[in-house]
């Protein structure tokens, strides 16, 4: 077992931890103010009123909870190799200890060290575009790769690739659940989190008690956590009502630097990410413009290890086919406009369209031409 508690420390944790009426603020300061977990029981009724415990929830703690749950509890903690860390613990993020409202005990499946590495928050609608998804992925990657540990929500859409493209670079994630460590959700998503658990670059966290199911009002709650953990958030892909919203409102309240990733106008789904924008995030249109930010965070890397993807990738095109992908964008465009744009004739410039589309730099939507992110 890897969490620091004996078993009498670790029963008095859970027990605290599944004691009805104790909220989270409440339980922050019974730790702090306790050497040991267990120590927490033998506080007299003056001691407890002065951390302001109400007279029902002391009465709640001296009564405490089933101890066939705990029992439960201990028993999936060994079988899943689970780790517990409570704000007194040395692997506690320390980012996190900082917001006003920390989550008192983390549950913890995978390689705890990652919590207090260089964290950098990716989040975006679960309802995304091709485009968004693969924003999502080639961001990440490049990011891992820099260093950053990527931390998302394992929702699907977005929060999927940003997993996947710190995978895909042999990186560091994390994912922040909504239920218990022991819940996999959403379930699309079980090889993702079976991905993640198994590999010494991944870790799944949660502050919920073990056995949480899904509900609606914890997802909100859990987003602070992936704000508080992080450097900066980056929002790719949001609709005005996204709960990335709220994760970048936590990211602003908490201090943490915000980046967007802005979309078409036109597009429902970006309205959330220009929304941002106007309200201050930083646009973000390459990898670099969040590096630049949080760069001395990082150990000093290499000028090859910090080289753009695409840059590199570029190079493997003719230059007529540069020219194309430097002029198209991300927002779909007639060909009849491109070819204005271009000056080239029509049969030129229908045979590099097909040859890119063919690499994968453009996607073609009934005769209008986009952008892609190129993956490698």
């Amino acid at each position: 077992m890897h969490y620091q508690y004996n078993s009498q420390q670790l029963r008095a944790l859970l027990t605290l931890h599944r004691t009805p009426h104790l909220s989270t603020r409440a339980l922050c300061r019974l730790l702090k103010a306790s050497d040991t977990p267990e120590a927490i029981a033998s506080l007299s009724a003056a001691e407890l009123f002065a951390l302001k415990i109400t007279p029902d929830t002391q009465l709640a703690l001296r009564r405490g909870c089933d101890q066939r749950l705990i029992d439960q509890d201990i028993a999936t903690i060994e079988k899943l190799d689970i780790q517990l860390l409570s704000l007194n613990s040395e692997h506690y993020p320390e980012l996190l200890k900082q917001i006003s409202n920390p989550p008192p005990l983390l549950y913890v499946r995978g390689n705890v060290d990652l919590l207090n590495q260089p964290q950098l928050g990716m989040v975006g609608s679960r309802r995304t575009s091709r485009q968004g998804c693969e924003n999502a992925f080639q961001f990440s990657r490049e990011f891992a790769r820099a260093g950053f540990t990527i931390n998302s929500g394992l929702a699907l859409g977005v929060d999927t690739e940003c997993h996947r493209g710190a995978l895909a670079a042999e990186g560091k994630t994390v994912a922040v659940l909504g239920t218990g460590v022991d819940i996999t959700y959403p379930v699309r998503n079980r090889s993702l989190f079976n991905d993640i658990v198994n590999t010494d670059n991944g870790a799944l966290i949660s502050e919920f008690p073990l056995g949480t199911q899904a509900l609606p009002e914890l997802f909100p709650q859990r987003n602070r956590i992936i704000s508080g953990m992080s450097l900066g958030v980056l929002v790719v892909e949001a609709a005005l009502k996204s709960g990335s919203l709220i994760t970048a409102r936590f990211a602003m309240e908490q201090g943490r630097e915000v980046f967007a990733i802005p979309g078409s106008i036109h597009d429902s789904g970006s309205k959330g990410v220009n929304y941002l924008i106007q309200q201050g995030a930083k646009l973000v249109s390459t990898a670099a413009d969040v590096m630049e930010e949080l760069q001395g965070w990082l150990p000093a890397r290499t000028s090859k290890e910090t080289t753009p993807d695409n840059v590199e990738l570029l190079s493997d095109l003719t230059q007529t086919e540069q020219q194309l992908v430097a002029l198209l964008g991300f927002d779909p465009v007639a060909i009849d406009l491109l070819q204005h744009q271009i000056g080239w004739p029509l049969t030129q410039l229908s045979e590099v369209l097909t040859t890119l589309e063919l690499k994968g730099w453009v996607e073609n939507n009934a005769g209008c031409y986009q952008r892609m992110v190129k993956a490698r």
